[in-house]
């Protein structure tokens, strides 16, 4: 068993690492959005020597499509990011934001970096996710395709609340809920991309995370 002080020393080495790789204190001056429903946007959340480092070591993945990190081959500060994602530090964000108790939810990430033209499709999400964040590893993003639009019905691209760029560190996370319309127009290429949701668990997420893309497609499910 952990000793108090062992205890206190991993959380501050947790803090420190989060602060290395995050903008905290953006993150913590940017206010939570509430129409058409909860969301956050903070550009650079991503720090620019973590950006580069994460982007050095991103995964090979070589077909279109989400991917889990733990099939992928990737160097050492990616990994290191994907243990920050899961610590209760990184939750603890989230949860006081949204006003949301995270303790004991399990997560689901996945990570791609190929776009299709298939992609992009309006959608909630499924009802098994209770937070999503995602994370945006390009440098740039001079392409009018690409950009996710927060919408304000599941008919409309053009009727969006907000538009994010999916470059330079940025973070987007939402609250799922029934109206928490997203997608973007259709764009072909390199658009690097990391997902993670917060979950209710069970074998309802399970099941979800293993179905195919058309068939979440299909089902409202991606």
């Amino acid at each position: 068993m952990a000793t108090p002080e062992a205890t206190a020393i991993d959380a501050k080495r947790s803090r420190s690492d989060l602060l290395t790789l995050f903008d905290v204190d953006a993150f913590h001056a940017t206010p939570l959005q509430r129409e058409p429903f909860d969301y956050l946007i903070v550009p650079g959340f991503l720090r620019p020597d973590a950006l580069e480092a994460l982007n050095r070591d991103y995964p090979e993945i070589q077909d279109p499509g989400n991917a889990s990190p733990d099939n992928l081959r990737a160097g050492p500060a990616f990994h290191e990011l994907l243990a920050e994602l899961r610590s209760d530090g990184f939750a603890d964000l989230f949860a006081a934001k949204f006003d949301v108790d995270l303790r004991g939810c399990p997560t689901t990430i996945s990570v791609r970096r190929l776009c299709e033209a298939t992609d992009g499709n309006i959608h909630t999400d499924h009802r098994s996710k209770i937070l999503t964040i995602l994370l945006y590893f390009n440098e740039h993003w001079p392409h009018e395709g690409g950009k996710l639009r927060l919408l304000r019905s599941a008919h409309d691209i053009e009727d969006y609340a907000a538009e994010v760029t999916p470059a330079g560190g940025t973070l987007l996370g939402f609250r799922r809920t029934d109206n928490s319309f997203h997608g973007h127009k259709p764009f072909v290429g390199e658009r690097r991309i990391l997902q993670l949701s917060w979950t209710r668990g069970g074998d309802v997420t399970r099941y979800v995370s293993g179905l195919t893309k058309p068939v979440r497609r299909l089902l409202n499910m991606s």
